[in-house]
């Protein structure tokens, strides 16, 4: 067995000064990109560990959760099942941002070769797209990678990527069958992205619970727009400016419901005597509004316990029991449905 690597074969590897990797491993900003990241794949291929600085053996195992948007209800729930479970594991949980466009470095092959020569122990990505490319560096600097709600999977990646999120289709339909369950037969659908495998599923289950009643799709009532307040806001105005407007809307998200329900009063609607409304995720906002939302329960504080330990299992060597894990959705009827005008009055 060889000699374990010093800071001193590092630095020669490398063509740098001892300080320089010294700099490197602590994370200082005084080094310039280049450099960084040739000692910084010296480092990996070496297998170095600094016997000063961040040390790895003695401490708490890292790992990284990191966000496409974080400011929004669902990210903090999904952020405390992680938490959660990294104290219940002895874990330090490091939250980042990812910036738009993924910004310069972002998830390249010298982050995830930094990440690991910091000693991390794997990576969770929240409903982020990742390209083929990134997966493969990611295990090849040695992480776990799990990614929660991915936006998309890229078939050539099914067995490196392991995937939590929620029974999307079956939540799409549960919301549909509530509504047509009142009575409702015109019903508007506010999705998330075009792109976004979760809004896709939704879409279908909602699809398949019209079809189940022999209700044919009406594609002035489908949007695919996102997942935010002002995408449900401009989604209910294309909904509630048809002649025949729904009488009742499934959004896509609880974020996206709200703004659904300020369009409506916007117009003066009552709610939910005059549009029924159920939103996706179960958020603390769903019991906030006014009418309380139904929506459907995804367990996303569970996700992210499920994420955390199986990052922890791949760091660790271990087999995932299966690549994509999905857990149960419920519906939750609370006062924002009922049975539309002409039901009532019937």
């Amino acid at each position: 067995m060889g000699s374990r690597p010093t800071l001193e074969v590092v630095a020669r590897e490398a063509g740098v000064s001892k300080a320089t990797v010294s700099k490197v491993i602590n994370g200082r900003d005084d080094v310039g990109p280049t450099t960084r990241e040739r000692v910084q794949a010296v480092i990996a291929s070496m297998g170095y560990m600094p016997t000063t600085g961040r040390r790895t053996k003695d401490t708490a195992p890292t790992v990284t959760v990191l966000f496409d948007a974080f400011v929004n209800l669902y990210s903090a729930q999904v952020l405390t099942g992680v938490v959660t479970a990294g104290l219940e594991q002895g874990v330090d949980v490091v939250v980042n941002h990812l910036p738009a466009g993924n910004g310069p470095g972002a998830l390249s092959p010298a982050w995830f070769r930094s990440l690991a020569g910091r000693g991390h122990a794997g990576v969770i990505v929240v409903t982020t797209e990742m390209s083929p490319e990134q997966v493969r560096s990611c295990s090849a600097a040695g992480l776990g990678l799990v990614a929660i709600d991915p936006v998309s999977i890229d078939p050539s990646t099914t067995d490196r990527l392991v995937s939590v999120s929620a029974t999307n289709w079956s939540g799409g339909m549960q919301a549909t069958e509530h509504l047509l369950s009142l009575g409702h037969r015109r019903i508007g659908f506010a999705g998330g992205p075009p792109a976004s495998r979760p809004a896709e599923q939704r879409l279908h289950g909602h699809l398949a619970a019209l079809g189940a009643r022999g209700i044919p799709r009406e594609d002035d009532l489908v949007h695919l727009g996102g997942f935010a307040y002002e995408d449900g806001l401009a989604m209910a105005e294309r909904l509630l400016s048809l002649p025949d407007r729904p009488t009742a809307v499934v959004a896509g998200c609880d974020a996206s419901a709200l703004g659904v329900m300020e369009a409506a009063r916007a117009r003066g609607l009552r709610l939910p005597e005059e549009l029924s409304i159920v939103g996706f995720d179960d958020t603390y906002a769903a019991e906030w509004t006014s009418p309380q939302l139904t929506t459907v329960r995804q367990p996303m504080t569970e996700m992210g316990r499920v994420a955390l330990r199986t990052v922890l299992e791949l760091s660790n060597g271990m087999r995932p029991e299966t690549h994509h894990f999905e857990l149960a959705t419920t519906l939750v009827v609370r006062s924002s449905t009922t049975p539309p005008p002409h039901a009532a009055a019937a």
